[in-house]
């Protein structure tokens, strides 16, 4: 319990903490996400467009399915490695709801790493630290405003913590 709500705390001292649970495809499309988060510190140095600065406080995680045949060659190599690395194939796209310290709320952050991972920043700068914030998103519309395209199959759900990169200590 925190402040009178059931939740998860999640930690990281220059590392990162994720929790992520597989979830069978289905063929009918995400809907709304509610979800609540508290975040009591910002990272005045992670910025989330720059790979080396790239952490946050608090991501919701979604994984989906797609067609890999339109990877790049790039996105092609990424996934072989990742299979042979882990036994998993990464998914076709993954869309992270984030709360960013350098950017505008509202705005799609493609990863530094690899455009198959796109962030929206749901909460920007200090604003709402200390109490918990709240949100309702419609999935298939962030989805097609940060890819262009229509979302496949949610395939996955996650919740993490981040400050790696940052070499600070996070927590939400």
């Amino acid at each position: 319990q925190h402040q009178g709500q059931t939740a998860m705390q999640a930690k990281a001292d220059s590392s990162m903490s994720v929790l992520r649970q597989e979830i069978e495809p289905t063929q009918l499309p995400p809907g709304k996400l509610h979800f609540s988060w508290f975040v009591d510190a910002l990272s005045s140095e992670a910025d989330m467009s720059r790979r080396e600065t790239e952490d946050s406080p608090v991501r919701i995680v979604l994984a989906f399915d797609g067609d890999k045949k339109r990877f790049t060659a790039k996105e092609a190599a990424l996934n072989e490695l990742t299979r042979t690395l882990t036994g998993h194939e990464k998914p076709y796209a993954t869309l992270m709801y984030v709360w960013c310290t350098q950017c505008e709320a509202e705005s799609v952050i493609i990863n530094p790493r690899t455009g198959r991972i796109r962030k929206i920043a749901v909460q920007a700068g200090p604003q709402g630290l200390g109490t918990w914030q709240t949100y309702q998103r419609d999935v298939l519309a962030d989805f097609q405003k940060a890819f262009g395209e229509p979302a496949g199959p949610l395939i996955g759900i996650g919740i993490m913590t981040d400050s790696d990169n940052t070499q600070t200590h996070k927590q939400a």
